[in-house]
Parts: C-alpha cells; structure tokens; sequence
C-alpha cells in the first residue's frame, strides 16, 4: 500500500457548521415579537376576567325599577308603612303591612330578584288583594337589593334570608298565630333558605323556586352569552367575595336541596321556565314528607308567569292548599268575613 492510498483511508473529522450571529436588529426584534404575543396574551386574560367581573357585577346590583303605587292605589287596600330590623340587625327594611280585622295569620310575601315588593309582572297586588279577601294580613317589604333609599348588593339569600325572617318577626309582633311565607323567584329560594332557620313558619307557597347554586348560575349565564363552564364558573366564585360579601359556598343549596322541612310546602312551577328548570322544584318536592306539601308542574308555562297564564287555577289550587293546612281555627276560616274595601 502506498503512501497516497494510505492518506486517503484516513477518515477525514466532520465539518462543523459555523452558527450564524444573530445580528443587533434580529435579536430586537426576536424581543418585541415575544413581548407583542406576551402582551395579546395577556390583554385576552384581562378581558376574560374582566367580563366576569362585569357579569358578577350585574348580578349582584341588579337594576330595580321604583315603587309606582301602593294598596290603596291599586286595591283599595288601607295599609300601614313599616320599618323593620333584619334578624340580624344588618340594616333597616321597608315595607307594607296591610291589615285584616281581627285575623291573626299573616302572609309574608317573598319578591324576586331584580323586583320590589310589587312585582309587576306577578302581578303581586292581584295576590296581596285574593290573600286579604281570604282574611290575611298581609306583609310586602323591598329586600335590600330593592331599596330605594340604602341599596345593597344581592347575595343570592345569604343576607336576604336574614331580611326575610325580620319581617317574620314583624308579623309575630303584630300578633300573627299562623304565619305564610309566599316566595316567587330568588325570594322562594330565599324562603327556603330562612326555613332552615325558624321554627315560625307555618307553610310555604313557593312559586318558580329560584336556588342559586352553581348549575343554575352557569344555566342563566348561559342563556346570555355562551362561556365555558370551566374555568367560567371558578373566576365568578372567587370574584362575588370581592363584589357582593358572599361566596357561593356561604349559601346552603346542599342543605335546602335536601332537607325534609316541617311545615308544608306548595310548589308551583313551570316546565318552560328558562330561569331555574322545573327539576329543581319536582327534586325539592320529592324530599318532602309532610301530608299537605303538594306540588304543581304546569306544562308551557314561563318563570313567575304561571298566575298571570292560569289565574283561576292558579288561585283555586293555592285556597285548596291553605284549606288544607288549616291555619286558622276551624271558625275563623268558616265564619270570616270577605274583606269589601271601599272605592
């Protein structure tokens, strides 16, 4: 083997690539494109949060329209205005009461969310005037979300079940033997949730039962605008703390989704109801074992539209109910007489 064969065997080392520097102006702008992409991210963070904080917001200072009449002006009813400590003696409430001569059971009624004490839509003066006719006295108050004077932030009947048993107390001081609470909306959620909490309530009727809870909260925002559940649901429980006081886990869904409660309970709801679907209701009934609770589905009708879409029914069914609790003796319920106001 010669010398020249001998060279070329010899394994030639592996050419290594020179790295071409990153020049002064490609390093800058390798910067700001990760700065710009950094920045987008985060804006798109910020305006995620930030609907979330506008929506939480929302929810918990709902727009409520003011008082445009009273009783009288409606149904000729004389009342009395009234202020009122909430049980816990967190602010003062104002309200209606509206007497029945020499009866001594009394409905309280429970407005919903985003309303005051006259409803409109219900329409509760309709329900205040049948309840008076039927020898009630009778309650109507503004939750503090409804105040015209002090207005407070909702908080889905954490702070409104305190309100709710301090116009109870309300009643008891104006002599009330046998007490109603009649809740429509958040303010039968809210009547559940003072349930758990009284032993002076002798019945319930509870109209399109409202319990905030996560399923539902996510159910109506849904309904507006179409977000992920997750981390939706998350950002909105780490934010009503912030805005409203109250966390979703201060609010005792679990506790009244599956409580035997000791007086009896009327439900009424509709299977078209987009705010709260009627299974809640139907799940809350099946918990109850008290012989005069009773429930009533309604097909096709809306949320908190069931008087005005079945006024007669609506009414024949709620007298059949109270009849049936027997709150008053026995004479008083035969024997008194139809409350006629004068014009």
């Amino acid at each position: 083997m010669n010398m020249a064969t001998r060279n070329d065997a010899r394994v030639s080392p592996p050419l290594t690539e020179t790295p071409i520097p990153l020049t002064p102006r490609l390093i800058r702008f390798k910067h700001i494109l990760v700065a710009l992409l950094l920045s987008v991210l985060f804006f798109l963070i910020f305006c995620f949060i930030a609907l979330h904080a506008y929506i939480a917001w929302v929810l918990s200072n709902p727009t409520v329209a003011p008082l445009y009449s009273n009783p009288m002006q409606a149904k000729h009813m004389s009342y009395e205005n009234v202020n009122f400590p909430a049980l816990d003696g967190s602010r003062m409430m104002h309200g209606w009461y509206i007497p029945a001569a020499g009866s001594k059971k009394t409905i309280v009624f429970s407005h919903g969310y985003g309303a005051n004490r006259e409803e409109t839509w219900i329409p509760m003066y309709d329900l205040a005037h049948y309840a008076h006719r039927m020898n009630f006295n009778v309650i109507m108050f503004d939750y503090g979300f409804a105040s015209q004077n002090s207005k407070a932030a909702a908080t889905g009947g954490k702070v409104e079940s305190q309100q709710l048993l301090g116009a109870i107390e309300l009643a008891k001081e104006r002599g009330a033997k046998q007490i109603v609470v009649w809740g429509f909306s958040m303010g039968a959620g809210t009547a559940l949730q003072a349930g758990l909490q009284t032993k002076d309530v002798d019945a319930m009727i509870l109209d399109s039962t409202f319990l905030l809870e996560p399923d539902t909260l996510y159910h109506n925002i849904k309904n507006q605008i179409d977000l992920p559940r997750h981390p939706s649901l998350e950002i909105l429980e780490l934010l009503f703390p912030v805005l409203n006081g109250t966390s979703l886990h201060q609010i005792p869904y679990q506790q009244v989704k599956k409580e035997d409660y000791p007086f009896p309970i009327f439900f009424v709801h509709g299977t078209e109801d987009e705010k709260a679907p009627y299974p809640i209701a139907e799940k809350l009934a099946a918990n109850q074992t008290n012989p005069y609770s009773d429930v009533w589905i309604v097909k096709g009708s809306h949320h908190e539209l069931i008087f005005r879409e079945h006024p007669r029914e609506y009414l024949r069914r709620v007298s059949t109910f109270l009849s049936n609790v027997k709150l008053a003796e026995q004479k008083d319920i035969d024997n008194a007489p139809i409350v006629k106001n004068k014009p």
